[in-house]
Parts: C-alpha cells; sequence; structure tokens
C-alpha cells in the first residue's frame, strides 16, 4: 500500500478533529439546518483533507503524523466532555482491563518513583505473590532486558502478557543485599471487585466495592449471601467511597438485590430515540427488609451514584458520607477503523425519582471554555417514593452527611512522599510475620521508630507561617513599617510559629497512627488488612453504627422498618 493512503488511512479519525476547527473558521460555519450542516461538513473534511496533503508535501521538517493526529483527536474530544474518549488500538486491553476485570499478566499494582518503578502491591493469591514480590521492591530488569528510564507505562506492558507465559523479574529490595531474581508465569488475573467483606462492629455486615465490572453483581451477591448467613448481622453496608464507577447494568443488577423483582431503576435519555431506554430489576431480591446503608463520597460517581441515588429515591437505604462527584452521563464503544475505539457519551441518565444528579452541563461553556458545577439554586426538588424531598444537579447528597477533616500539610506529605510506605517496607522487612489483622496497633514504640526513621533534612516540609510570616516582612520593609520595635515583634513571632518536626509529629500521632497501621497491614494481609485497619477508625462507619445499634432508619427514611 502507498506510504501516504496508508498513512491518512491509519489515522482517518482526525478528520473529525480537524471538522471542529475548520467550523470555526473564517467562511467555513456549519447551519442548523441539517442539509446545510451536512454540506458544512463535507466541506471541512475535504479542507482538512487538503491541508493534511499540503503540510505533509511542503513542509520544512518531517512531521510525526500519528503524535500531531492524536494531538488533534484529544483536543476534539476534550472540548466535549471528559467521558468520551479516543481509544487507540495499543490501549485496548487496558480499557478492557477496566470492563472486563481481567487481564494476562503477573498481578501487581506498580508505581514510579524519581525515573524508577517499583512494586506497589501485589494483589493477593496473585503469581507476583506467590513468587515472592513485595512492596517495594524495585524493578531493575525484565528477562534480559534493563527497565532503566523505561517508565510505569512501558515496565507495566511488559509485565503483562498472554497466560502461561514466563518472564523472570529481577528487583533490589531494601534492607537485602544484592538483587533477587522471580521466574514468573503470567496467568488470566481476575480484580477482585470486593476486596473484602466481614462483619464488623459486632453487627453490621460490611462490603467494600471499589469498581463496577463484569464481576461486581456475583461478588456482591455471594457477600451479601454470606452476610445474611450470620445471625450476628443486623445491618449490611455497602461502601462505594472512591468508587468511580464502571458497567451501568452491573448497577442495576447490584439495587435490585435489595428491591422487588420489576422495580425501575433508572431510563437513559439520548438524542435519538433508540438511545431511550428503561432499566429496570430482572432477578428475585436476596432481601429487601433487611435494614441497609451506602456509603458515598466525592469519588463515588456514575454506577456508584446509580446505586445510592436509586436506593435512596426508593427508600431502601440510608446514604451516609458525603456527597458524590455528580456524574450522570452513559457511555457506549463504537469501532473506528485499524482497531481503534471511541468511548462517546450517547445518553443522560434518570433515577426513580426522576432526577439528573450530573453536576456539570458540559455544553454550556464559560467564555473562556471552563465549565462549573450547577449552583444549588439552580436544582430542582424531587420526592423519593416515601415522599422525602431529593435533589438533582449535583450528585447524591446523603441522608446522613458526614463532615471530613481536611488533610494538613504535614499527613500529606508523609503519605505523597512515601514516608509512611518505606517505613511499612521497613517495618516487613524486620517482622516476618504479625499477629491478625483485627489485633494490629502502632504501639507508642512503632511510633517512636517511624520519627526516628524520618530524616529531617530530606522531609519536605511546607512551611506556610514561615513563608507567610516572610513575605510579610518583605512587604513591611517595603511600606517603610520595619523599625526596631517592629523587628522585635517580627522575632517573637518568628519563635512562636517555628517549625518543630517532632512535635507537629506527636501533634498528629492518631492520624499518623491510622496512616501506619493501613501500611503495614497491607504487606501483611493485602488489600484485606488495608480495610480492616481503615474501619476501626472509620467516623462514616461510626455514624452508620450509631443508626444500627439505634434503630434510626424509621426517622430517617420515614418509613416504618419490618
Amino acid at each position: 500500500m502507498n506510504r501516504k493512503i496508508k498513512l491518512f488511512g491509519k489515522n482517518l479519525a482526525l478528520l473529525a478533529a480537524a471538522t471542529l476547527a475548520a467550523v470555526y473558521s473564517p467562511g467555513v460555519q456549519a447551519s442548523n439546518d441539517s442539509a446545510t450542516a451536512d454540506m458544512a461538513i463535507a466541506r471541512n473534511l475535504a479542507v482538512f483533507n487538503s491541508l493534511y496533503k499540503e503540510l505533509n508535501t511542503f513542509y520544512v521538517d518531517s512531521i510525526d503524523a500519528q503524535k500531531s493526529i492524536e494531538t488533534a483527536i484529544y483536543a476534539m474530544l476534550n472540548d466535549i466532555d471528559p467521558y468520551t474518549e479516543f481509544i487507540p488500538a495499543k490501549q485496548q486491553d487496558d480499557f478492557m482491563a477496566i470492563s472486563t476485570g481481567e487481564y494476562g499478566g503477573i498481578g501487581s499494582i506498580i508505581m514510579e518513583r524519581n525515573g524508577e518503578v517499583f512494586i506497589s502491591e501485589p494483589y493477593e493469591g496473585s503469581p507476583a505473590a506467590r513468587a515472592g514480590l513485595r512492596a517495594g521492591d524495585k524493578i531493575v530488569m525484565i528477562d534480559a532486558d534493563s527497565v532503566s528510564g523505561w517508565g510505569n507505562k512501558k515496565v507495566s506492558e511488559r509485565l503483562k502478557g498472554q497466560p502461561s507465559t514466563r518472564l523472570k523479574v529481577v528487583v533490589e529490595r531494601p534492607y537485602s543485599e544484592g538483587s533477587l531474581c522471580f521466574d514468573i508465569v503470567r496467568e488470566k488475573i481476575s480484580i477482585n471487585p470486593v476486596p473484602y467483606y466481614g462483619v464488623i462492629r459486632g453487627c453490621i455486615g460490611y462490603i467494600a466495592l471499589t469498581t463496577f465490572n463484569q464481576k461486581s453483581a456475583d461478588a456482591v451477591r455471594e457477600a451479601v449471601l454470606a452476610l445474611r448467613a450470620n445471625p450476628a448481622v443486623k445491618a449490611i453496608v455497602l461502601d462505594l467511597r472512591g468508587n468511580g464507577g464502571g458497567l451501568l447494568e452491573s448497577a442495576v443488577q447490584i439495587v435490585g438485590m435489595f428491591v422487588p423483582k420489576g422495580t425501575q431503576v433508572l431510563q437513559t435519555r439520548g438524542r435519538v430515540k433508540q438511545q431511550e431506554k428503561t432499566y429496570k430489576t430482572t432477578h428475585e431480591p436476596i432481601d429487601t427488609k433487611i435494614p441497609l446503608a451506602v456509603m458515598i463520597d466525592g469519588g463515588s460517581a456514575s454506577a456508584s451514584e446509580i446505586v445510592a441515588g436509586s436506593l435512596q429515591d426508593l427508600d431502601r437505604a440510608v446514604i451516609v458520607g458525603a456527597r458524590s462527584f455528580g456524574k450522570g452521563l452513559v457511555q457506549t464503544t463504537r469501532t473506528l477503523p485499524y482497531e481503534n475505539l471511541l468511548k462517546v457519551t450517547i445518553s443522560k441518565y434518570y433515577i426513580p425519582s426522576g432526577r439528573l444528579i450530573q453536576a456539570i452541563d458540559y455544553s454550556h461553556r464559560n467564555p473562556d471554555g471552563s465549565v462549573a458545577r450547577i449552583p444549588d439554586s439552580l436544582t430542582t426538588v424531587f420526592h423519593t417514593a416515601g415522599g422525602r424531598e431529593v435533589r438533582d444537579g449535583g450528585g447524591i447528597t446523603p441522608d446522613v452527611k458526614i463532615e471530613y477533616a481536611q488533610i494538613n500539610r504535614l499527613i500529606y506529605n508523609i503519605i505523597s512522599d512515601n514516608w509512611a510506605f518505606d517505613f511499612a517496607t521497613k517495618y516487613a522487612a524486620e517482622h516476618k510475620s504479625i499477629g491478625p489483622a483485627e489485633d494490629f496497633v502502632v504501639t507508642d514504640s512503632i511510633f517512636e521508630q517511624f520519627k526516628a526513621f524520618i530524616d529531617p533534612s530530606k522531609f519536605k516540609y511546607d512551611k506556610v507561617c514561615e513563608e507567610g510570616l516572610k513575605n510579610l516582612r518583605k512587604v513591611a520593609e517595603a511600606e517603610g513599617y520595619m523599625n526596631d520595635s517592629t523587628s522585635e515583634q517580627f522575632a517573637a513571632l518568628e519563635k512562636l510559629l517555628k517549625h518543630d518536626l517532632g512535635h507537629d509529629l506527636d501533634q498528629h500521632r492518631k492520624e499518623i497512627a491510622d496512616i501506619l497501621a493501613e501500611e503495614i497491614l497491607r504487606r501483611y494481609y493485602f488489600q484485606r488488612g488495608n480495610a480492616i485497619a481503615t474501619l476501626a477508625t472509620d467516623e462514616t462507619v461510626d455514624a452508620v453504627e450509631k443508626i444500627v445499634k439505634g434503630n434510626e432508619w424509621t426517622k430517617i427514611l420515614g418509613k416504618r422498618q419490618e
């Protein structure tokens, strides 16, 4: 095939991208009239076709067509909404792994730090975990190739592959001499959407759901059935915090476990009639009576909001936490030439009360191109099945709101600069085992070890007060206010506001201890251990426990609980 024809065909999707630019070019404008608009599109495509050929033929330097074309595509899609995406053929494995929950590989999360790639966490029971890879291991070679300068993406691509194929991974392990080589056989990795479920606080059946993929409904069903079989369980809580969503159908199936068969969960409405659809539950429920709570926060979006919003509208569950993200848009995939895909927004969804929870109207942008959430003053009141008021236009507002404390800079730096992660790596190297996850606590001794572990000279402390005072001194000097008296006052204030890292760590011992417990337990009990540590001091769980033990369902939902 002719090189130019092949190149042009391979990147045919760019024509659509260029159309956007051409539509807004002088003399090339589309009409609202359908026929005129079709003619304008044809003209714009012709303009781009000609422009591209001229550039390819006459531009002084060679053009990286793949890069420039994808840049144009992404620029066009960025002007629509953040959920309409171009998915090149080379990225489809990652896309399919998200929707199916499966991929071929070793089963480990990796992270990049200062240009080097580390094992962040092997999945429990995965080939990586069975082989002996640990969190904190620095990957130095894959098969016979050094990974120096590769970055996260390339390392990930090399670790993945067809099940039953072998690879060698060489790592450097902190607090261990020399390098370690692991011979690993890749497998089909199934990402468990329910990393943990169990009985917490003595009477609450807890289920953590992290994503909505093809396995989510079955995993939740298994958890619900197991918890219902435990006579100690008086209520069930579904934790959707941080769950960004996924498959709409999985959300409908999960709602169907708690409401009668045939219950309408949502409607989707699009630009064309074919995109309008009503979703109802299709299976007999597991339990329509057991008290149910759903925990959400600002990271709960899309399918998470379908579950939380539908159960709220049906007065079936108490929603606890913080207002959700507000994504009420539905996407589907369309095939493009040469095995590329387009994930495109085709409709909006409306939950049982009739409300749309989309928080941002991307079709109406500010003059500078930015978008903003719909103000609360412009939202509309709807009603649940029992007559309670709920609103549209801004995510799901919980029935019981939790005011989460803002993370301070000290805690932020401990997490973001991996001080807690690295300390947990050291702790695990020095302690081959620990007791049950439920019994683990960060003792005074462990906390003092962590304080000693931090090198004050390397700790990136954002000294906001000190910097603010320094700037104020400069302003005072510039304005002529500095004299002996003022200087003395500044000196006294500087002394008061001077940071003492050890003192600050002690002041925030509880928050730091919680973080350390999560990281350490993750080393021994993986995501399950992290969940156990988090739930022990979780203020949202505290609120659910209060509702359960105080039997407050009636008051909150406005109906009699049988």
